[in-house]
């Protein structure tokens, strides 16, 4: 059977729903389907103190009510005022989310009530039992602690949370009546993670609770989604910069609001019951040993199989973009040593492309050898071959690459963002100075443009996966890298009258992830110039100045013949 959409006859019941990450997902889901909600939580709604009045900080609301303790003849204890001031906090939040609800075109109530007590939730939905027609569980409690440290407390508060209070709320709502039945839970119930193992099993049991339910309930919109780590909710200050650290991105508040929407728009028919959003959490940091290997790992590239290449055509015909090479390289080492993330490639050099025509090989190979191993840093020599007619090895590429742990701290480089020369980006796509169709057009303006220096706003939409095909973005996007990297076909274009193609790098770091859809700013600066190569330095920082990536030494070819090249960037039939 086939669930429409949810819309404004839809009441929701959500459990951890008036803070937090679940709060912005009932605001959303407001905004898209005008829908209501009864919001469960166990914090109390109190009436706003008079001593709290005109106070935002923590700071100052603490220091408010010890003056009115004080001023009551009663002596500050931390812990009362500490408790007052969260009561003060919380309510505030809750009145925050019915507000943003109702001013998104949906309507809320609150419930002060604790899901995992089965008696003071059935008394507190009595009431309402009849109205409601889908259930959005998302109350979770964490304890994150090694086995053999925790505490049979900790397991019954976090399994309380999410299997009790599943099976309490499902109790006192008639399940024919429900049309949405949305768990959320963790990719770490999928994957598993370290210091989580109650938390994981509660959640893997809501994962087969909804397939089971789905079965049992064909009228029923059932979806378990294994949330990855959001920016917000259980994700500490400290476990956030963790993260960051590996590599993994977290998912927005915004992005994930809007995930859950687009899930709940689907066909039900069609739709998944379970689905993963989001990276997956650290693995544990395995040691790598001492000796130093030697591995070759073969690849059969088609053009039906990477559709992104037709979006990088040069005189008709499909050519491997330089950047998927260092993917190439890089994704295969960071499969080989989970827990090490790319930083840097140097000595980079682009041999004989691949292009995808008649001269296209049957096979290629990549030989990646280890040439050092420290416990935080790992450094390989890659070079990627194919076999001649006769047997001989053809190189394409050559680079080496260092796998970290950790990121090094980012260097302070200035960079110039005025916009004294500003050319649309849609022109440069338009007049052939870049010949890249949509899954590389991420220049949206060239702010400057001087006789030794450039600077680009960029912006790449995302690209799915299912277009990037062999070359997914794991720490390095190759996507990301070659936006950069067209600022020096811009300058060139603009200085000579004519483009270039890639010949070398002598070093690129990385130090933060991009992701898709941000704003960022390529500056380039130029080291030497001939009339048939130039060779410069760029730099990638975000609209707050953080510098994202640097590249020194990067060297480009120059044509005059290039140009009808570019011209020519359809596939030919």
């Amino acid at each position: 059977m086939k669930t429409t959409q949810p819309d404004s006859s839809t009441v929701f019941l959500v459990s951890g729903g008036a803070r937090g990450v679940t709060a912005a997902c009932v605001v959303e889901l407001a905004r898209r389907f005008r829908c209501s909600f009864i919001l469960l939580g166990r914090s109390s709604l109190v009436a706003e103190p008079d001593w709290a009045a005109g106070a935002e900080q923590e700071s100052a609301l603490k220091q408010r009510c010890i003056q009115a303790l004080v001023g009551h003849g009663q002596k500050p204890v931390p812990a009362q005022v500490g408790k007052a001031v969260r009561e003060v906090l919380a309510s505030r939040e809750i009145r925050s989310t019915l507000a943003a609800v109702e001013k998104a075109g949906g309507r809320g109530q609150y419930i002060s009530v604790d899901v995992a007590d089965a008696a003071a939730l059935r008394e507190a939905l009595g009431p309402h039992r009849a109205a409601v027609t889908g259930i959005l569980h998302g109350a979770g409690a964490i304890a994150d602690k090694l086995i053999e440290k925790k505490t049979e407390a900790d397991f019954e508060r976090v399994y309380a949370a999410k299997v009790d209070g599943l099976a309490n709320l499902l109790a006192c709502v008639p399940q024919e009546q429900l049309k949405y039945l949305i768990l959320f839970s963790s990719v770490a119930g999928f994957y598993g993670n370290v210091g989580q193992a109650d938390y994981a099993l509660a959640n893997e049991i809501l994962n087969k609770a909804a397939h089971q339910l789905q079965c049992r309930l064909p009228a029923c919109h059932v979806i378990a989604i294994d949330w990855g780590p959001w920016d917000g909710g259980m994700v500490s200050p400290e476990l956030k910069g963790l993260l960051v650290q590996r590599g993994v991105p977290l998912i927005s508040l915004e992005r994930g609001a809007e995930f859950l929407a687009g899930e709940l728009a689907r066909d039900s028919a069609a739709a998944a019951t379970q689905v993963v959003a989001g990276p997956t959490l650290p693995a544990p940091l395995p040691q790598p040993g001492t000796e130093l290997l030697r591995h070759r790992i073969r690849r059969h590239l088609t053009l039906e199989a990477n559709p992104f290449l037709r979006d990088h055509v040069i005189g008709g015909y499909a050519v491997l973009p330089t950047v998927c090479a260092v993917a190439w390289i890089s994704n295969a080492a960071e499969q080989l040593y989970p827990g090490y993330m790319f930083f840097c490639v140097e000595e980079y050099r682009a041999l004989k492309g691949i292009v995808f025509d008649s001269t296209l090989a049957e096979e290629y190979v990549l030989d990646l050898n280890e040439l050092s191993k420290k416990p935080e840093e790992l450094v390989f020599e890659g070079a990627i071959w194919s076999a001649t007619p006769g047997g001989k090895p053809r190189y394409h590429y050559r680079a080496n690459i260092t796998l970290v742990r950790q990121r090094p701290p980012a260097p302070d480089l200035p960079y110039d963002r005025s916009p004294t020369h500003p050319i649309p980006g849609a022109t440069l796509y338009a007049d052939n100075t870049l010949f890249h169709g949509p899954s590389f057009r991420g220049v949206e303006s060239v702010l400057n443009l001087g006789p030794t220096s450039l600077t680009a706003r960029c912006h790449l939409p995302r690209i799915s996966r299912e277009v990037q095909g062999q070359f997914p973005v794991q720490n390095f996007n190759p996507y990301f890298a070659d936006v950069q990297l067209q600022s020096l076909l811009v300058w060139a274009k603009h200085i000579y009258g004519y483009g270039g193609l890639p010949l070398r790098i002598r070093r690129g770091e990385k130090y933060h992830p991009a992701a898709f859809g941000e704003t960022t700013y390529a500056t380039l600066s130029v080291r030497s110039q001939q009339a048939h190569s130039l060779v410069a330095d760029v730099t990638v920082h975000n609209e707050q100045g953080e510098l994202y990536s640097r590249v020194t030494g990067a060297e480009i070819t120059l044509s005059p013949r290039l140009n009808e090249l570019f011209r020519q960037n359809r596939l030919q039939a």
